[in-house]
């Protein structure tokens, strides 16, 4: 029998009364506490959106002034008076405002600031109705609200297509999410030299992005360690400020002392750490290239691990990427496991293997490190240079599992193709790897949700496609016609390009009447000249040139094209043709026949679905072949187009599922 449900004998009035007032303050309590709560993010959300609100006022109040200041050189121009560099170097300055601007309005339309915010406080307020309601207490509430707040960006995200559904389905995704992220999910830290969009040289940077971004929405905690370099762009950290408190890391035989810097980068919580004695080491042009770059790279590796031990984190995985910071496993091992550190093992990213860092062995001693007992053929010491030890080696000797970043080349193709005298070492430790492909931000490159597109579209409706095909053409100024073949060609980098064979291709497609896109990324100026040649050699009608990608034009091309030319499938980063699939357009590497063997995985053994998907589709296929397949068998070639889109080769998929398997193995070490 439930005895709190009735009243016990001898229970008088008084009491009853006494009860009554007694629950009413908790109520008044509850309630008050909720307006409190309530208040607060209000003020949060309401703060975010006027920084968003003044930064797109600034924007306009620099472009106007940029604008006046042009016009008064365009004035003095014609005057006769005027410098015409500095004009140039105004209308380069207008350019990149444009962009900023183009950027701002995209993700004010996209909802890249505002909306996440917007859905945020939209869940919080139906929290609110569920304490009303009585579904959930007001002790939930709070838990839930404080889940919500310290989780913004993820929660965005996880809920972002559930929000209409009733209220026991989205308290079910609450708690869910609250385990989730309580109990399973992985803490994850990277450590690392390179980030997008703060820092980028190559595939690094977006790599360590978008799969930050998917762990996170799929309730693990990452965050990410990087020098404070001079030349970041900081305008892209949310509340970047100094932690007010002496940090100190080891380095020849001395403790130097360091400023640490907090922010947020696209959701994820970033420290950045800059020395103070040796200042010069991330105040330079450049992030890569130095004859210092062991000691710097060392130095940077040591003090995050010293950061990490002093503030007291105990992470999961500690992910390291490159020869740059595989000096920290090592450093672990030797050093660190014994600080508080029981429970975290090492994950090493090898993007390519092209550079290793070969130094003197006694060089290692800077960071603390015995070079007698790490020069040794089983850990340091390099293959072939056997005076040396190759510091990219010992990242591999010494982490619990090792993540080679190739969309298309199998493990056995690596090991035996492309391990730059590593072959050896990654055939003793081939357990331990693992392939992962590259992915791309599903949340900007959608043609389902693309707000740059002037008709959304989806495998299951195709019709605005064709919308956007017409779109391009009228914007572009070519003969329009939906059912004339469009053909964009994405390049960075020319100097890998076979001038020649590119040219054919391009003149054998426009003869059959096919139109031609050529687009180009780089900001090398070469390469723009030679793109420029390159047009005017072909003087054709059907085709086009873009020097000056905007956001918008680039989701356009892709969204009209029904064949994006890539420069290799085996690119690093594999932007283009992974986008091209989403946006229902067959990527197809620029190769004469001979050369196509070439972009084809010939090994079976632990390939990517991205690997097995295109060899069995696009792969084999020249231009020229993709053309007559569309001109004579187009229901196949449809029934491949929508194949494709339905495929999710996004961050969130195969790329973050090795990852996720791979920080589970480990664990279990």
């Amino acid at each position: 029998m439930h005895f709190s449900l009735f009243r016990p004998e001898g229970l008088d009035n008084m009491e009853i009364h006494q009860s009554s007032n007694g629950e009413l303050e908790v109520k008044r309590n509850n309630i008050g506490r909720l307006f409190r709560e309530a208040q607060q993010n209000i003020l949060y959300l309401n703060k975010q959106r006027l920084v968003a609100v003044e930064e797109m006022n600034k924007a306009n109040r620099e472009k106007q002034l940029l604008l006046d200041r042009i016009e008064r050189l365009e004035a003095e121009k014609q005057a006769g008076v005027g410098e015409v560099e500095e004009l140039d170097k105004a209308n380069r300055e207008k350019q990149l405002l444009l962009d900023r601007i183009e950027r701002l309005e995209a993700e004010k339309q996209a909802g890249a600031g505002k909306d996440k915010l917007s859905l945020c406080w939209e869940l919080l307020l139906r929290i609110d109705s569920m304490v009303l309601s009585g579904i959930i207490s007001a002790g939930e509430a709070s838990d839930f609200r404080r889940l919500v707040m310290d989780h913004k960006v993820i929660v965005a995200d996880a809920f972002n297509e559930i929000l209409q559904k009733k209220d026991a389905e989205l308290l079910a995704e609450l708690l869910h999410f609250s385990d989730r992220s309580k109990k399973s999910g992985f803490h994850v830290i990277h450590i690392c030299t390179e980030m997008s969009p703060l820092v980028s040289v190559g595939s690094l940077a977006s790599y360590v992005t978008g799969l930050s971004c998917a762990l996170q929405r799929k309730g693990h905690l990452v965050e990410v360690i990087l020098p404070k370099y001079a030349i970041m762009d900081l305008d892209e950290v949310q509340g970047l400020q100094e932690i007010k408190a002496g940090f100190y890391s080891y380095f020849n035989g001395q403790q130097h002392g360091n400023r640490i810097w907090t922010g947020v980068v696209s959701g994820i919580g970033v420290s950045f750490i800059e020395p103070l004695y040796y200042s010069s080491f991330f105040s330079r042009e450049k992030v890569y290239g130095y004859s210092d770059d062991f000691e710097r790279f060392t130095y940077f590796s040591r003090a995050s691990l010293d950061y990490i031990v002093k503030s007291g984190k105990q992470p999961d995985v500690l992910h390291i990427h490159n020869w740059e910071t595989a000096i920290v496993g090592p450093l672990f091992w030797d050093i660190y496991v014994n600080q508080g550190l029981g429970g975290t093992r090492i994950l090493l990213t090898c993007h390519d293997f092209d550079s290793q860092c070969h130094e003197q062995p006694d060089k290692l001693s800077l960071c603390g490190l015995d070079p007698p007992r790490l020069h040794r053929p089983d850990r340091l010491q390099d293959n072939t240079k056997t005076h040396l030890v190759n510091i990219l080696k010992g990242g591999i000797v010494y982490s619990n599992k090792v993540v080679i970043a190739s969309s298309m080349n199998s493990k056995g193709r690596i090991i035996s193709s492309f391990s730059h005298e590593l072959k050896p070492t990654l055939s003793i430790h081939q357990d331990k790897l693992v392939i992962a492909p590259n992915g791309f931000d599903k949340s900007t490159w959608d043609p389902s949700k693309d707000k740059f597109l002037p008709e959304n579209y989806s495998a299951k409706d195709m019709k605005g496609k064709t919308v956007c095909k017409v779109a391009l053409q009228q914007h572009l100024a070519l003969s329009g016609s939906a059912s004339s073949i469009l053909v964009g060609c994405f390049f960075a980098e020319l100097s890998e390009i076979d001038m020649e064979n590119l040219k054919a291709v391009v003149q054998n497609a426009t003869r059959r009447g096919v139109q031609v896109i050529l687009v180009e990324t780089s900001k090398n100026s070469i390469t723009n000249t030679k793109l420029e040649s390159f047009q005017d050699l072909l003087k054709d009608q059907n085709v086009r040139f873009i020097n000056r990608l905007g956001e918008a034009i680039s989701h356009l091309v892709f969204a009209g094209s029904d064949i994006i030319l890539c420069q290799s499938f085996h690119e690093p980063d594999l932007q283009v043709p992974l986008k091209a699939l989403k946006y229902g357009a067959a990527p197809i590497a620029v190769t004469s026949t001979d050369d196509i063997s070439r972009n084809v995985v010939d090994y079976d053994y632990e390939r990517t679905k991205f690997s097995h998907f295109i060899s069995s589709n696009f792969g084999k296929m020249s231009l020229s072949q993709a053309l007559d397949e569309i001109e004579n068998n187009p229901s196949r070639w449809n029934r491949k187009i929508l194949a494709a889109m339905a495929m999710d080769f996004s961050w969130d998929a195969e790329c973050c599922d090795v990852h996720v398997s791979a920080y589970t193995a480990i664990k279990k070490l």
